[in-house]
């Protein structure tokens, strides 16, 4: 009756006879077993068999392999290679050619002097962190001023670096945008 509806039989067979708890526990038991003295670990038809040098066209069959349920085996395997060199063929240019063709990009201009107020914002910014972290990893309590320090440090210090950045319109030496070709 449950053939019927599509679902398996409560029997444990599967439906077509066979127990399938017996079936799993005989391929387990067989899982480490390897094959038995003199027996190959695999069918003769999978071995490959040598190449002999000669120029034929791999149609032909060799009549001593055997054949794996009517499909044929392929008597040797083929390697494709390329006719003409790819990127990896080059060798390394040791630059003893000359400098013709490089880039080489110019000094960068140097970095501007940051006034007394800058260096105290990024100390604030950086600090106030640093110092809850620390707190943090010496896994000690944080009282009461040093989270005052280290929050009110970061906000003032990032407050006054926004506040004190240089508007893009002050400098329009520049009318390309430093866009250069």
């Amino acid at each position: 009756m449950a053939e019927r509806d599509g679902s398996p039989p409560q029997d444990g067979t599967g439906g077509d006879g066979l127990d399938e708890e017996a079936v799993w526990a005989r391929i387990v038991a067989a899982y480490e077993d390897g094959p038995e003295d003199g027996q190959p670990s695999w069918p003769e038809a999978e071995n490959v068999p040598e190449d002999d040098g000669g120029d034929d066209d791999g149609d032909a069959r060799d009549s001593s392999l055997p054949v794996n349920d009517g499909i044929p085996v392929i008597p040797r395997a083929f390697v494709v290679r390329a006719s003409t060199p790819g990127p990896r063929d080059y060798g390394v240019d040791d630059g003893s050619s000359g400098d013709e063709g490089h880039f080489v990009p110019p000094e960068p201009p140097p970095l501007p002097q940051a006034d007394v107020t800058t260096k105290f914002a990024w100390l604030a910014v950086v600090g106030g962190p640093v110092l809850l972290v620390l707190y943090v990893l010496l896994q000690e309590p944080v009282p009461w001023w040093a989270m005052v320090v280290g929050v009110g440090g970061f906000l003032g210090g990032f407050g006054t670096l926004v506040a004190r950045m240089r508007d893009r319109d002050e400098e329009d030496d520049d009318p390309h945008g430093g866009a250069v070709v």
